[in-house]
């Protein structure tokens, strides 16, 4: 019986889960076992789940899980560099010459276990079968906008935390930009055509920002990319990858602009392929922008769990995508498993 075993998140502000009760039903009437860890954080209760037929086990209990259970969480284990042996399924962030990665794969190594990064689970095409992105998208704008506000008020990004919906989320973000004094900003989207382009670009429209709109064919001459500063928000939607251009690099901080806020919605600062090299780290809850410029101030947000700022609506929608994958879990070395093994098998080569 294949047993699919979700841990508990263990990063501070991450409430999301990719199994909802209503997918838990599914797995068990399909034959799966599935155990689910309690959590003090998780948005979606627990009492759903034990009404689905999910046996319920102790919080962060997983590395004593059975030895054919899968793993399933969504963001990073603790990185204490103890040997892993399951087969685990999350995000892993070790595929595109991330720094961190390599400890990652290197505890892989050590204990035998095997990665089934979600970012890497693609249909036949190459297209990813399930993402966050849209959600990302939307809430990397919302916190950006934030930023631009704080700004206006002379001040510099406040806390955040989560909301209960994206209504009230709206609400909020109206009410903070009617008390500034200028003119809605204008914001620029770079990646507008994807899941978290679309995103990041119906937020601004929800709040009545005007949005210049790129992709691919306004990127493709390589830069640079003088609009960008002519624009007050500029939110990069594009995961940096071999090829990608620099959007906003260190000669923009001294060139005159426009521009005073940047969503790094993409978040890979510590990538090879950063395209917007002028921070070297995420930011956080707590500290959600850096500021790397000043007269006039240039903030950057870079919060890499931007959907868990509406973990409800997010986890619902991505359990939703990701569940006809999961019904497949029994045949491993088929399809978008067996395609996530290769790619996790090729990353391991020189580990």
């Amino acid at each position: 019986m294949t047993h699919l075993w979700v841990r508990a998140e263990q990063r501070p502000n991450e409430e999301r889960v990719g199994l909802t009760p209503e997918g838990a039903r599914a797995l068990i009437a399909a034959g799966f076992k599935v155990s689910i860890e309690e959590s003090s954080v998780r948005a979606i209760p627990i009492d759903g789940y034990r009404a689905a037929g999910c046996e319920i086990v102790a919080e962060n209990s997983w590395p004593g899980a059975p030895d054919e259970a899968i793993i399933f969480g969504l963001k990073e284990l603790p990185d204490d560099g103890t040997p892993l042996r399951h087969r685990h399924i999350m995000f892993g962030h070790a595929f595109k010459g991330q720094h961190s990665g390599r400890r990652l794969l290197e505890r892989f190594k050590a204990g035998g276990g095997t990665l089934y990064d979600l970012e890497y689970l693609v249909d036949e095409s190459g297209r990813r079968v399930a993402a966050f992105g849209y959600w990302a998208g939307y809430a990397g704008a919302a916190i950006s906008v934030k930023a631009w506000t704080a700004q206006e008020a002379g001040g510099i990004c406040h806390p955040v935390d989560t909301y209960p919906d994206k209504t009230a989320l709206v609400e909020e973000l109206r009410a903070e930009l009617s008390a500034t004094a200028r003119p809605m900003p204008h914001a620029i989207v770079i990646g507008a055509l994807g899941r978290v382009g679309s995103g990041a670009s119906d937020l601004c429209a929800e709040l009545g920002m005007a949005v210049t709109r790129w992709d691919m064919e306004e990127t493709a001459h390589g830069g640079p990319f003088p609009e960008i500063l002519d624009h007050e928000i500029f939110l990069n939607c594009i995961f940096a990858r071999p090829g990608t251009p620099v959007f906003v690099g260190p000669d923009a901080l001294a060139k005159p602009r426009r521009l005073t806020v940047i969503g790094d919605i993409a978040c890979d600062p510590d990538s090879d392929y950063n395209p917007v090299p002028v921070y070297d780290a995420a930011t956080d809850w707590q500290a959600p922008v850096v500021r790397v410029a000043n007269d006039p101030p240039l903030d950057v947000m870079a919060i890499d769990n931007l959907p868990s700022l509406l973990p409800i609506e997010s986890s619902e929608d991505y359990a939703e995508q990701l569940l006809p994958a999961l019904l497949t879990l029994d045949r491993l070395d088929e399809g978008v498993w067996g395609r996530a093994k290769a790619t996790f098998d090729e990353n391991m080569k020189g580990i």
